[in-house]
């Protein structure tokens, strides 16, 4: 396993949390297509070489749109988020 600089990225994740998206640059934003990760090492592995890819990891660009992702503290997954709004909008 490659050495990550754990404590640079806790620093990471926790400076860019709650800096408000119109306080950021697009220009400084990776796109997500640009982003590349190697799907055969563990999910932990990927998580780490995410981090140390992307500048802010709350902020990426989808074509060409910036988009900040937020967490809020539940149970609930992406997924069952996402199949939620899908089921409702799909009745």
């Amino acid at each position: 396993m490659k050495n990550y600089d754990l404590k640079e990225l806790k620093r990471k994740v926790k400076y860019y949390k709650d800096i408000p998206i119109d306080e950021i640059n697009s220009a400084d934003v990776i796109d997500i297509k640009d982003i590349k990760i190697d799907r055969r090492k563990s999910s932990d592995e990927r998580l780490l070489d995410f981090l140390n890819v992307v500048e802010n990891p709350y902020v990426f660009k989808i074509k060409g749109r910036v988009v900040k992702v937020n967490f809020s503290d539940s149970d609930k997954t992406a997924e069952d988020c996402l199949t939620s709004v899908l089921k409702s909008l799909y009745k």
